[in-house]
Formats: C-alpha cells, sequence, structure tokens
C-alpha cells in the first residue's frame, strides 16, 4: 500500500496544476489563522474578532471546521485532475500493463484521498488548536476538547466528497464534465428540495415543508455531507444577543449526528466501489 501511495503522490509533485492548487489549498488552511487579525474601527466603536467568543472552545471546533470544508473544491480539482489525466496521459493502461490490476488502480487513489484527508484534518486540528489556546477564555482541558467530533466529521466529509471526485473523474473522464458533473449533481439535489417544498404549500401543507425536506434529502450524497457540519455563526454570543433583541430564539440542534456520519460512509463506499464497478468492465 505505501507502494502505491508513492506512487500517486510522485504524480501529484510532478503534475504543475496539481501541486499549485494543493498549495494553495493547504496554504488556505494555514490561514485560518488570520482571522484574527480582523478588526474594524467605526468611529468609538471596535470591532475586534479575538473578544466575540469565536476562538473560544469548544466553538472553534465547529466554526474553523465549517470554514474548512468550503476550501474542499480545491483538492476535488486535484482528485479529478488525478484521475482524468491517467486517461489523457495514457498512463492508466501503460500502468495495467505493467502489471498494476484495475483493482490495485482504485485502492492506491482511494489511499491518496485518505492521506489528502488526513493531512486537511490535521492542519485544521493543530491550527484551530493553538488559536483556541491563544485566545479563547476558557483553556481547562476539560472544555478544549468537548467538540472534538467535528474534527472527525470534517474527516468524514472530506473523504465522502473526494471519493465522489473520484467517481466522477473515472466515469467522465474528463476534468472539466466531471467537475461540471459534480455541480449539476448539486444543482439536483436544490431542485428537488424545491419542488418538495412546491408540492406540499400547494397542497396546503406548509408545517410540513421543513421536516419533510430534511427527512427525504438527509440521504442525498451532498446534502448528508453538508450535514455533518451545520452553520456555526447561530452559535455565537453576540449573534444569540442580537436575535434575542429581535425577539428571535434558535433552536437547531449543531451537534454532529452519527447517522449523517453513517449516510456519508455509506455513499464512500458507494462511490469506491462504483468506481472500480466501472473500471472494470471498460475495455482499456
Amino acid at each position: 500500500m505505501l507502494r502505491l501511495l508513492t506512487i500517486e503522490f510522485y504524480k501529484i509533485r510532478h503534475n504543475k496544476a496539481s501541486k499549485i492548487l494543493t498549495l494553495i489549498y493547504f496554504g488556505l488552511l494555514c490561514g485560518l489563522a488570520l482571522l484574527a487579525a480582523i478588526r474594524f474601527d467605526f468611529g468609538d466603536f471596535t470591532f475586534d474578532i479575538t473578544t466575540t467568543g469565536f476562538f473560544n472552545f469548544p466553538y472553534i471546533w465547529h466554526a474553523n471546521t465549517y470554514i474548512a470544508a468550503a476550501l474542499k473544491f480545491f483538492l476535488l480539482l486535484v482528485i479529478i485532475s488525478m484521475i482524468t489525466n491517467e486517461y489523457s496521459h495514457r498512463t492508466l493502461k501503460q500502468n495495467l500493463i505493467d502489471g498494476l490490476s484495475k483493482k490495485e488502480f482504485v485502492i492506491s487513489k482511494f489511499l491518496t484521498i485518505i492521506a489528502l484527508a488526513l493531512l486537511s484534518t490535521l492542519f485544521v486540528f493543530i491550527v484551530s488548536l493553538i488559536l483556541g489556546l491563544l485566545y479563547s477564555d476558557f483553556t481547562e482541558i476539560s472544555i478544549i476538547f468537548i467538540d472534538i467530533q467535528y474534527i472527525f466529521a470534517f474527516f468524514v466529509k472530506l473523504l465522502g466528497f473526494f471519493s465522489l471526485g473520484l467517481f466522477m473523474g473515472i466515469w467522465i473522464k474528463r476534468s472539466a464534465f466531471a467537475v461540471g458533473a459534480v455541480f449539476v449533481w448539486w444543482i439536483v439535489e436544490g431542485l428537488t428540495k424545491l419542488i418538495i417544498a412546491l408540492s406540499l404549500a400547494f397542497s396546503g401543507q406548509e408545517e410540513q415543508i421543513n421536516s419533510t425536506i430534511e427527512g427525504v434529502t438527509r440521504y442525498f450524497p451532498l446534502e448528508s455531507m453538508s450535514n455533518l457540519i451545520k452553520e456555526p455563526w447561530s452559535r455565537i454570543d453576540i449573534i444569540k444577543t442580537i436575535a434575542n433583541a429581535a425577539g428571535e430564539q434558535f433552536s437547531k440542534n449543531y451537534n454532529v449526528q452519527w447517522l449523517d456520519v453513517f449516510i456519508v460512509l455509506i455513499w464512500t463506499s458507494i462511490f469506491i466501489y462504483g468506481s472500480y464497478a466501472l473500471l472494470k468492465k471498460r475495455d482499456l
């Protein structure tokens, strides 16, 4: 397995576009530390993000993983490019001629996905821990690791998303079209939500719209990945204060739901097996 992983990272290192995208991605992850520099002056009022509770433990695990997850598209491009280049450069066929089986080929790509997801998770963990230790109002060990499950959820989210990219790359074999297919998939899931909402609204069941949409779409691949880490902004004390003043109350469950973790892992398995099944039946 180490041999397969070494081969894949060699290909990434010697592909200029993949190397640049990977460096940009990890650079942006490190750039999470720059959030601490956000400071605005409005006359006599000064806004300093370090005083808002944004970097407090355990909230920082939630906030930073949510922000970092938005950057995953950079590595999606690397994953898809890594696959489609095998077709365009004919290295896949040459590897098979040299004795690499189709199963080993898919395993090598999946190992790369795991490695990239682990490295990303480690980066986010280290940056979040450092920022929290520097700026959090609470640094007791019993508090620091309360919401550490968001780090695990972040890893699972990347694993599922990159596995989707692997499947699309093998299925479509062209980088631009494979990325476009992921985008189309996202649109289809969004349209499904809209259709359900309109159907219930026209039938006079408006009160069931949210619960029905959540009950149906949480099993979709991209929606299940999104549900792993819900938006964290309404948990910030200053936002709660403003909402309370306006007579609003937030009742959202922000915890990582283990059913969503299970759903994403199932989809990950489907994408990996689907990639192998596609490759297995093709005459290369």
